[in-house]
């Protein structure tokens, strides 16, 4: 797992901007804290920061340069089946001076070209320079795990693997107000967008080709691949669904174990997880795995289901158990290390849990991935009870007023299921597509703009907004079934906050996080299998729950989906009361900035520290990020 950075300069004024390439590298440290390298040739340079995991030799160091010396690499990322295709190579001639992936990558490019993307099974972002061509062909994995950010003007493209990175190249720090508009909403920004204007996320599944003069080209090379009524066909019996969902994952598991340090996994106590545990203790003995509890917030700890599937598969287990005071502790390193507005608070809990998993081991294996897959996310079984109709989602939609009065909280069973049903009932009388979009955001469109100044609004382009949203809503229909709301789910909060929020708090303690249900052949698998395998009336991510039943703790079945919920509202009125007030929400600091309505904020704040704050946290959360984020990258 690494950091890489790189420029192609069109012009004169361009090159200026490739002596800027060491600061891009520094600003990668903490993705590659064992050593960096840098290549420069006429108007390319290309940086990288490495944290060595395969071949961990000073052989394997990067950038890497093929024999011949006209091509030359950077990489981020990991081939599992490397060996597989380097023994491919080698009978067809080919020999190595390394044993990293990172060499098979090279070879097989020289070989075969953009055409060898779909051989790879693994998780990248990659560029090569071919000097006699003078091209550059950059390229990211298939579902988005490695990210890459560009920037292109008249005079160069740059890239890198994070924000922090791009901007050392010295471009424009100009907001884009519609990013702004939709962070707002979902609190993440989806690709190809980015908080500022000119700077684009390279696509999941994509590669871009840069030649002389600028020329860039950008095209798809993998989606996923559903079908609908072949899907519904399916000719296996969901018992032989379930033995190849096995198979598919233990081969995806057991590929995931390569490594030349120190591996284990994390162990939440969810089902996904405890897979991941399971299958890995058929290839390994005494497996490490790390999971976190709350001491202080009885409701979200899981570590007893944990400590089950520890006991079951007798693993080295440590359970990190945190009170709030240790999450609050922890909360300011994750904001100094986020460098694009992102507010899905669990990046907190993944943050001390990557912390505290490094001073293990160098890799964890994760159970990211199934609930979008499999349907595993309770909007999933709103929207089948939603298209399936009846009595119960008809009384629970006409009970809305009753919903909208009643106290509701993520912090508590009974609050939670209230503001559960109040979305409900809101989401009953909406499209498809105006329901989706409902039920991933925490702000309505109307509540998103309201926060923002006159000024602002008048420069949002209403157009630019619609095409997003209607590109990342294409795949919804009314007629279409939970396949299709998965397939959505895949494009946009797998890779834009999931796995962002993976990457990034895991990137920020130099730890490698390895996802099998992300494996291509098990995604493929999942969107060739019907709605009924997935979901019913009774059960969420029912094939997994059926295929593992016998793998796995009888305790961990149907039961409530939890997931890593920090204590914001507490800090919000306590700890971090003074910084809100003073400081990141101040009246003196919104006005200077003519960002947000002033008046709004005012009325946000007062819900916050009243009696009753509702569900309000989340929102004020995307706020106090996006403060946070302006004073340092901004101001």
């Amino acid at each position: 797992m690494c950091g890489i950075s790189g420029i192609y300069a069109f012009t004169e004024e361009g090159r200026k901007a490739i002596g800027r390439l060491p600061h891009t590298t520094d600003a990668l440290q903490q993705r590659g804290p064992d050593s960096q390298g840098h290549f420069i040739h006429e108007n390319v340079g290309l940086g990288h920061r490495r944290l060595s995991i395969i071949d961990v030799s000073d052989v394997a160091c990067q950038p890497m340069v093929d024999e011949a010396e006209r091509y030359t690499i950077v990489f981020n990322g990991e081939i599992f089946n490397f060996q597989e295709l380097r023994q491919q190579l080698i009978a067809q001639g080919y020999s190595f001076f390394s044993q990293s992936d990172t060499e098979v990558l090279l070879k097989l490019y020289i070989q075969q070209g953009p055409e060898f993307l779909k051989k790879l099974n693994g998780f990248f972002a990659f560029a090569i320079y071919d000097k006699e061509e003078e091209t550059l062909f950059v390229a990211r994995d298939r579902m988005g795990v490695k990210p890459l950010l560009m920037f292109q003007d008249e005079d160069k493209l740059v890239f890198a693997s994070e924000m922090k990175s791009i901007l050392e190249f010295g471009i424009p720090r100009k907001l884009d107000y519609v990013s702004l508009y939709e962070y707002l909403q979902l609190n993440y920004i989806p690709a190809p967008a980015s908080i500022f204007k000119g700077v684009k996320k390279l696509m999941p599944g994509h590669y871009m080709r840069v030649g002389r003069k600028g020329k860039t080209e950008i095209k798809r090379w993998y989606k996923i691949p559903y079908d609908e009524e072949k899907a519904n066909n399916n000719p296996l019996s969901y018992e032989a669904q379930q033995k190849k969902l096995v198979d598919l994952m233990d081969g995806a598991v057991q590929r995931r174990m390569i490594s030349d340090v120190p591996l284990g996994a994390f162990l939440s106590g969810g089902i996904d997880s405890s897979v991941i545990v399971a299958l890995a203790s058929r290839h390994t003995q005494h497996l490490n795995t790390f999971s976190i509890g709350y001491k202080d917030e009885p409701f979200f700890d899981e570590t007893k289901y944990a400590k089950l599937v520890a006991d079951k598969y007798k693993t080295n287990h440590t359970v990190f158990s945190l009170t709030n005071n240790d999450l609050y502790e922890h909360l300011f390193r994750a904001l100094d290390y986020i460098d694009e507005p992102f507010a899905d608070s669990s990046a907190l809990a993944v943050n001390i849990l990557s912390h505290h998993t490094r001073q293990n081991v160098t890799v964890a294996l994760s159970g990211d991935g199934a609930d979008e897959l499999f349907a595993g996310y309770n909007k999933h079984m709103a929207e089948y009870k939603v298209r399936q109709g009846g009595f119960v989602a008809e009384t629970v939609a006409a009970l809305l007023p009753l919903w909208e009065m009643m106290p509701k909280s993520r912090s508590s069973a009974l609050g939670n299921k209230v503001r559960q049903f109040q979305r409900f009932g809101e989401g009953m009388n909406l499209s498809a597509k105006d329901r989706y979009w409902r039920w991933a955001s925490f702000a309505t469109e109307d509540d998103a703009k309201s926060l923002l100044s006159g000024k602002v609004k008048r420069t949002l382009s209403k157009d630019v907004y619609k095409k997003r949203r209607q590109k990342i809503l294409s795949h919804l229909s009314q007629k279409g079934d939970i396949n299709e709301v998965l397939l959505t789910d895949m494009n946009l909060v797998l890779p834009n906050d999931m796995l962002t929020k993976v990457d990034l708090m895991s990137m920020a303690n130099s730890l490698e996080v390895r996802t099998p249900f992300l494996d291509y052949k098990v995604v493929n698998f999942a969107f060739s299998i019907p709605q009924s395998s997935k979901i019913d009336g009774g059960m969420k991510k029912k094939i997994v729950q059926d295929a593992f039943r016998g793998m796995l703790p009888p305790e961990l079945y149907k039961r409530p989906k939890h997931g890593f919920e920090v204590p914001l509202l507490k800090w919000f009125q306590n700890e971090l009361r003074p910084m809100i007030v003073d400081d990141l929400l101040s009246d003196a600091f919104i006005e200077s900035q003519s960002i947000f309505n002033l008046k709004e904020i005012q009325r946000l704040k007062a819900q916050l520290f009243s009696s009753n704050p509702g569900d309000i946290h989340a929102r004020i959360w995307a706020l106090v990020v996006f403060q946070y984020w302006w004073k340092k990258w901004m101001s």
